[in-house]
């Protein structure tokens, strides 16, 4: 699904342990702060996939992430995190 410029999708590590990995909608790096990440994984472990994803949206929201997903974003200088 995308949401406010981001692809999120939900995936399991764990048994019942859901989490969600955002991506810029446009597969360009999310680059803050000058480090440069091709995902974000947010939040908490929840019992089920919709929950991981409604708490991505809100941290999206929360954290003002849709500055980050402008296409015209221009990075500072980078550094890559991985």
């Amino acid at each position: 699904m995308t949401y406010e410029g981001f692809a999120i999708e939900s995936f399991e590590a764990g048994k019942g342990l859901w989490h969600a990995r955002l991506r810029r909608a446009d597969l360009k790096p999310v680059s803050i702060g000058g480090v440069s990440f091709s995902a974000l994984e947010i939040g908490f472990a929840w019992p089920d996939p919709d929950a991981a994803v409604a708490d991505a949206k809100n941290q999206i929201d929360r954290l003002n992430l849709k500055r980050y997903a402008a296409a015209g974003q221009t990075p500072q200088t980078e550094r890559s995190a991985a």
